[in-house]
């Protein structure tokens, strides 16, 4: 009897302590709050969604970006240049900047705000060339078609991150996730100068402070609790990683008899993304709360979902009450075929199969790094 009544005063104790360290990690910080997750089912599936949290409207478009597209990130002599392996389609931030998308090999890459993010002396005297991190994801999706692939290049550390202020006055504090049509997985923080990567499948969850390896951490304290006994319920950054990291996989990993009917096709593909919309949905932001003594705190202004299998991109807007998608397979990714647009910005209302809705359009002007 004595000994249970200990180990409950010590779960108690520790339960406490790890509540005062997410309250003084969140009351730090001046992020944004973003949630990825990664579905990995049966046939395999792979599904990556996420949620964009941010305190305004960031007047995003879509953008379908060819082959071949010659890439200069205007820092000057040690600018990074390149051209693009791999067409894309990605959503933009402000049309300043890629904050998430897909390629054509299926290989997909979302940025979420990061206070702890820090890049290091972008002046060391060294020979790496600089980007600024408007270009980061577009880089991965314009040079790469695996996790792997991209891993071993960035392991490298071929250029320096440079971070300008965002057209909103923020500061460009952010760290980023890729994942493949394998179901691999890899997230690339910059702390304290240095490039920290954890790579592989079991990475499935992502949101914003502390950094990755303290959100590991902290998530295993509610796992040996158990989501079916309690899951913590605030809008913090590590609330939502426990409860995206129990719902993404309790959500069942194959064809459902029992909801299977009402799936458009009655397709298992279809289930899976409709488990994985539910779980974004469930760890979003409602739109319009603030919280005064919290500012990291924002609301959730659009979702993505990736069928990685399909090469399917699902966008939610949580402006209005539509969900649209674009099957990559309609799209001209060929060298030399127009920077294409969708107009989401302004309040434009989609539903379905939008693919042929692109419009040839000047492609944006990148934040530079300087």
């Amino acid at each position: 009897m004595k000994i249970t009544f200990l180990k409950e005063i010590i779960s108690l104790v520790l339960f406490l302590l790890i509540g005062i360290s997410f309250i003084l990690y969140q009351t730090t910080s001046i992020s944004e709050a973003c949630t990825r997750v990664v579905y990995q089912g049966t046939e395999n599936m792979t599904i990556t969604g996420r949620s964009m949290d941010w305190k305004e409207d960031m007047h995003s478009d879509l953008w379908l970006f060819p082959r071949g597209i010659k890439r200069d990130d205007l820092a000057g002599e040690k600018s990074a240049k390149w051209t693009s392996k791999y067409g894309s389609v990605v959503v933009s931030g402000y049309n300043a900047g890629s904050a998430d998308g897909i390629n054509e090999s299926g290989l997909s890459a979302s940025l979420l705000y990061l206070a702890e993010s820090d890049y290091g002396d972008p002046n060391k005297n060294d020979d790496k060339f600089r980007i600024s991190i408007s270009l980061w994801l577009q880089y991965v999706l314009d040079n790469h078609g695996t996790v792997t692939e991209a891993v071993a290049d960035l392991r490298k550390e071929p250029f320096h991150i440079i971070a300008p202020v965002m057209p909103d006055g923020s500061p460009a504090q952010l760290h980023l996730a890729i994942t493949d049509t394998s179901g691999d997985i890899a997230v690339f923080e910059y702390v304290e100068g240095k490039l920290v990567i954890h790579h592989g499948k079991e990475y499935q969850v992502m949101t914003n402070s502390p950094i990755y390896d303290k959100q590991l951490a902290l998530n295993e304290y509610w796992e040996n609790i158990g989501g079916l006994v309690f899951l913590p319920g605030t809008n913090r950054a590590a609330d939502r990683y426990a409860r995206a990291s129990f719902l993404v996989k309790a959500i069942p990993q194959k064809e459902m008899k029992e909801y299977i009917s009402a799936v458009p096709g009655k397709k298992y593909e279809n289930q899976a993304v409709a488990s994985v919309t539910s779980v974004m949905r469930s760890v979003s932001v409602p739109l319009g709360i603030t919280t005064p003594t919290q500012p990291n705190i924002s609301s959730t202004i659009w979702r993505t979902i990736v069928d990685h299998k399909n090469k399917v991109y699902y966008f939610d807007s949580a402006t209005s009450p539509n969900t649209f998608w674009i099957s990559l397979s309609k799209l001209d990714f060929s060298e030399n075929a127009p920077v294409q647009k969708i107009q989401l910005s302004n309040g434009a209302i989609f539903a379905g199969d939008i693919s042929n809705q692109f419009i040839p359009t000047k492609p944006f002007d990148f934040l530079p790094a300087n």
